[in-house]
């Protein structure tokens, strides 16, 4: 697996990372058992993956439990967690950062998380006070490095007249390529590494899909959970064209000798200032699959033929 660094200072990652939103419980239909769920970020990890992404709102908790079960006796695999707005979160005040912060180092059974992220804007508390929190965190010792996540470019540049923002998180798929070209460029020149997360389209771009799936209640890709990802690829008129997109890639793939799912990642690893991008899956199966798109090079016509079945 091809390692980067993260962003001027952060450190060296596997360009694919597991995602473990899908380990919380959220809103992804029925959960399997958690060996199961375990099984799948081991095999992860045995796949090469050095680092994990998950947050304090997945699950209520239990996405990091998960995962520090997962890395019992590991501690060469980094793990990135994330802070959110009260009430959904502990809350962006300096207290509530802090806590954020014990918190997740307690269900993680770590002493220091690698990466903690503010996981997405709140309009209530200045991101001064907040990014304030969060680099005396660094100071302390609880945490090595600080990223945002859903943030733009006028609060990244905010944050960083305080301390230096090492990484971003935003969406960013072959179906959601908002952000590519000015955000994504200011990163690059910034020093701010850039990790996308659903790279895959929440499957979209896996080949699992057809216009007969349907999806159960407690599915949000099959609406009324409130998600901006069903209204962008999976709302009436979108579902269909998403799986145009993707029915038009099987060939590409095909061609280089590729799964589906890794031609999404390695394409989304060839933009400018994309470090790395998170996969995850409760399948062990995919995601050893997953991770191979990390090992993937696409030429300049690869991508050329890409970007005409994207227009």
């Amino acid at each position: 697996m091809r390692r980067e660094r993260l962003g001027r200072r952060g450190p060296l990652i596997s360009v694919v990372g597991y995602g473990a939103w899908e380990a919380g419980g959220m809103a992804w239909g029925p959960n399997p058992p958690d060996d199961q769920t375990i099984s799948s970020m081991r095999a992860a990890i045995e796949s090469g993956i050095n680092w994990i992404d998950t947050a304090e709102v997945y699950g209520g908790g239990r996405s990091e439990e998960l995962v520090g079960r997962a890395l019992e006796g590991t501690r060469d695999v980094m793990v990135f967690t994330k802070v959110a707005p009260h009430p959904q979160g502990s809350g962006f005040d300096s207290s509530g950062v802090r806590a954020a912060a014990e918190m997740s180092l307690g269900r993680l059974g770590r002493e220091t998380i690698e990466l903690l992220q503010l996981h997405w804007p709140d309009r209530s508390t200045p991101v001064e006070e907040t990014w304030e929190a969060m680099s005396s965190l660094v100071e302390d010792g609880v945490v090595r490095h600080i990223g945002v996540s859903n943030f733009g470019r006028d609060l990244i540049e905010r944050c960083e007249r305080i301390r230096h923002v090492d990484s971003l998180q935003p969406p960013f798929s072959m179906l959601r390529r908002e952000g590519r070209g000015d955000l994504f460029d200011f990163c690059a020149d910034n020093g701010t590494g850039i990790i996308c997360y659903g790279p895959l389209g929440y499957g979209l771009l896996t080949g699992a899909f057809n216009r007969e799936t349907r999806f159960s209640e407690d599915d949000w890709r099959g609406g009324g959970h409130g998600m901006s990802a069903y209204d962008a690829l999976f709302a009436p008129g979108k579902f269909e064209r998403s799986l145009e997109v993707a029915d038009a890639l099987r060939p590409i793939a095909e061609r280089i000798g590729v799964s589906l799912a890794q031609l999404a990642l390695a394409w989304a690893l060839h933009q400018k200032g994309v470090t790395g991008v998170i996969a995850g899956s409760r399948s062990p199966e995919h995601m050893r699959d997953n991770a191979g798109g990390g090992s993937v090079e696409l030429s300049q016509d690869d991508l050329a033929e890409i970007e005409r079945v994207l227009v």
